[in-house]
């Protein structure tokens, strides 16, 4: 589509060339597409198949993401939003991207005729979502209804489509994923009280939760531009229906219901027109966002600064010489990455923030899916955001005890794998990511690996104390197997900073430490004819019988991940897990027989790592066959185009670095290599410099997709990996392809703990 405007466009351009310009110049000028990328996002993509991507409007990283909350046609609620095949139940003000189970709160609804409080539902049609901006049409209602947004004010513009009793509902009540389950939201109560014809204030309780996290308070401000004839509050409890009042305040306790309605006597092609200011802190602070970031009542104007605050967001990369899909592929997983977490600076409820020193975001959903490459993403592209994001961190630790491993809804919880902030921190460190207090986030570290914590899913690492003693997680605790592997590999995180700020002692102590994974390894376990595999161990000790189950979950010896991909997990010694495994030829041979059989699950993170695995063993030309099976197969430009949760933005940030061209290995200074799918990118690396990548030969069926030759700013690179300080100024990367594997790229393989010169202090190696 967009190829075909281009070229409507251009023969525009041409007859404003021949005939009169005073005829034809302003249609010329109405065919011309806006500037900047927003255009050639399609928010839609990854909302089927579990990516649950958010659909609805939203700045960068914005607070407040207005969106329609749906049920299937059956009933069923989503747990995250958005249903392609469903009704809509309302438009409410809090979202999360590509996660689900939190949020949906204050739920506005447009109905006419009968208000029916308990079956509001309607299928919609025409919908329309672009950054920063939403609409459909409710056929139930023949209303259209349009949202945008700033950071922390939502507008709501809802044109009555015929005559008819018109009404305008709020109700304070729901959320997504509500119950009484494990991961349920629960509604614990609020009030509500009509300020005027045009206004209402007051504020929801809610819980639980995805991340099991306590209390948090939505408080939010609603102001229209059209006063109603009346405004009737709504309660009831869960067990009845709602009862509509004259009463100018209502409240409810636990589990209750409770609500508003403006009423009016719409005329056709009515506008009326919303603003919802949202707050954490009280129902003064949702006013005094309004009065802040959306004064006026000029809807487009809204929309428009919205789109141009999302195009210099995406003007970060630039790509030349794609297809139309590829474009819409790229600049929407460029979106996705923005979406979360979300900046709540100035709305903590617990400790003061300001957005000089002491920033504040909420919404780590989770550290764990992140880490791996979305905060890498962000050390490139967007340093100052990933350094506020760390500073975040921090401050968090300095109020609560630990950095999260997840945080949402201003509460610490859950921990997936280890304290995996560690990583986070220490990726920055070791890419000279400025603005940050190292030190205090050094302490944190410590504090992280040897303070147990009261609840191991909340915060910290469960197990630690069997882990620093015998030097593995044992059975008498939960995910011992991911754990223990991972809380090695933010040891060496550890480490890493320990030499950098020159803590000697520490560095010496975690970079032991970093070699804990080697505990389970029991070289004589065999499976499909392959031995050496992870094996759980008793309290005691001894080996318990392997664990073979093909996805854990929560309590299992793996979580989110199988044998074949945690026994591979050692990212800071590639090289000790390849002599393990037999060697450079039998772990190539394993890799291949994890993709032909298809252990390997592209749509979960602790398999992230894997096709770059082949660079450790000098076959960087079956990297370029894994990742391009994986990218054609799994990522398309459709609604189901994400393989599973996009996490938010972890698996479009994959996405992203692989079809690029490289893949980081997330907190140490080093990009594997793999095969760009573009002819050109360039990328903004800050304080103004590019990256400019250059595909020579590539073809649009990626036939030559193995490298002949690589050069960075006109140097030969010989390695198939880079150091982050090579390209972190800038520069021309030149890839020239081939159809058929090349000597490139077998000479010395990406650094190892194992290594005659190991990627680690003196003082940390000595003995």
């Amino acid at each position: 589509m967009r190829d075909l405007w281009s070229l409507y466009v251009n023969v525009c351009r041409t007859a404003c060339l021949v005939l009169l310009a005073s005829f034809f110049g302003s249609a010329c000028l109405a065919v011309e597409p806006p500037a900047g990328h927003a255009k050639d996002v399609y928010p839609f993509l990854g909302v089927d198949w579990g990516g649950n991507t958010f659909v609805g409007a939203a700045l960068p990283f914005g607070m407040v993401k207005p969106g329609p909350d749906m049920q299937t046609f059956d009933g069923r609620p989503s747990g995250f939003g958005y249903v392609s095949g469903g009704a809509i139940v309302g438009f409410s003000h809090l979202h999360l991207s590509g996660a689900s189970g939190k949020y949906g709160n204050i739920l506005v609804m447009p109905a006419t005729g009968d208000l029916t409080l308990d079956r509001m539902a309607t299928p919609r049609m025409d919908e329309v979502d672009h950054p920063g901006y939403y609409a459909a049409t409710l056929t139930r209602y023949n209303v259209r209804a349009e949202l945008t947004t700033t950071r922390r004010v939502a507008m709501h513009r809802y044109t009555f489509l015929a005559d008819a009793p018109a009404h305008l509902t709020v109700d304070i009540a729901h959320c997504l994923s509500k119950g009484t389950g494990w991961e349920a939201q629960r509604f614990l109560g609020g009030e509500v009280t009509v300020v005027s014809p045009r206004e209402i204030k007051g504020f929801g309780r809610y819980t639980g939760g995805w991340n099991r996290g306590g209390e948090y308070r939505v408080y939010f401000d609603m102001v229209l531009d059209t006063p109603a004839s009346s405004v009737r509050t709504w309660t009831g409890s869960s067990k009845s229906n709602a009862t509509l009042s004259d009463a100018a305040t209502a409240q409810t306790g636990d589990d209750g219901k409770l609500g508003v309605s403006f009423e009016f006597a719409a005329h056709a092609k009515q506008v009326v027109r919303a603003k919802v200011g949202i707050s954490f802190i009280s129902t003064d602070q949702a006013s005094a966002n309004i009065a802040e970031e959306a004064p006026a009542w000029d809807f487009d104007a809204l929309h428009a600064k919205a789109t141009a605050a999302w195009d210099k967001a995406l003007a970060v990369i630039q790509l030349r010489g794609e297809t139309a899909e590829q474009r819409t592929k790229v600049y929407t997983a460029l979106y996705h990455t923005m979406l979360m977490p979300a900046d709540r600076t100035g709305e903590n409820p617990y400790w003061p923030t300001d957005y000089a020193e002491h920033p504040y975001y909420d919404d780590y959903y989770a550290i764990w899916d992140t880490y791996r490459s979305s905060a890498p993403l962000l050390t490139l592209i967007a340093p100052d955001r990933e350094r506020d994001l760390i500073r975040s961190l921090i401050d968090i630790y300095k109020h609560t005890g630990y950095m999260p491993d997840a945080r949402s809804g201003n509460d610490n919880g859950r921990t997936q794998g280890g304290s995996n902030a560690n990583v986070m921190v220490a990726d920055a460190y070791v890419k000279n990511l400025a603005g940050i207090d190292y030190e205090t986030a050094f302490q944190a570290m410590l504090h992280d690996a040897s303070v147990p914590p009261k609840d191991q899913q909340k915060e910290g690492r469960g197990g630690i104390l069997d882990y620093n003693s015998k030097g593995f997680v044992t059975l008498a605790d939960e995910r011992s197997g991911s754990r223990t592997v991972e809380y090695a590999y933010d040891d060496f995180a550890i480490a890493e900073m320990a030499c950098g700020l020159h803590h000697d002692a520490e560095a010496k102590l975690f970079a032991k430490r970093s070699n804990n994974w080697q505990n389970l390894w029991d070289k004589d376990l065999e499976r499909e004819g392959f031995k050496g595999f992870l094996r759980p161990r008793n309290p005691d000790g001894s080996w318990a019988a392997p664990y073979f189950v093909v996805r854990g979950t929560w309590p299992d010896f793996f979580y989110e991940g199988d044998l074949w991909t945690y026994s591979f997990y050692a990212p800071q010694d590639q090289r000790k897990v390849i002599e393990l495994a037999g060697g450079d030829q039998t772990f190539a041979q394993r890799l291949d027989y994890i993709f032909l059989k298809q252990h390997f699950d592209v749509s979960n993170e602790p398999g992230f790592l894997m096709p770059v695995l082949y660079n450790w063993a000098n076959r960087p030309d079956k990297t370029a066959d894994v990742i391009t099976q994986e990218l054609e197969k799994w990522f398309t430009a459709g609604r189901g185009g994400i393989p599973g949760n996009d996490d938010s933005g972890a698996m479009s940030s994959w996405f992203l670095f692989n079809s690029i061209g490289f893949y980081p290995n997330s907190g140490q200074p080093v990009y594997l290599i793999g095969t760009p799918s573009y002819p050109d990118v360039t990328i903004a690396v800050g304080a103004g410099k590019t990256l400019h990548i250059v595909a020579r030969n590539l073809d649009p069926e990626h036939i030559n997709r193995y490298l002949q030759s690589v050069t960075l700013n006109g140097k030969t690179v010989e390695n198939n990996w880079l150091r982050h300080e090579e390209i972190a100024d800038g520069g021309t990367l030149i890839f020239t392809m081939g159809p058929a594997p090349s000597a490139w790229g077998r000479a010395t393989p990406p650094p190892s703990m194992s290594d005659a010169h190991p990627p680690l202090c003196s003082a940390a190696l000595s003995r």
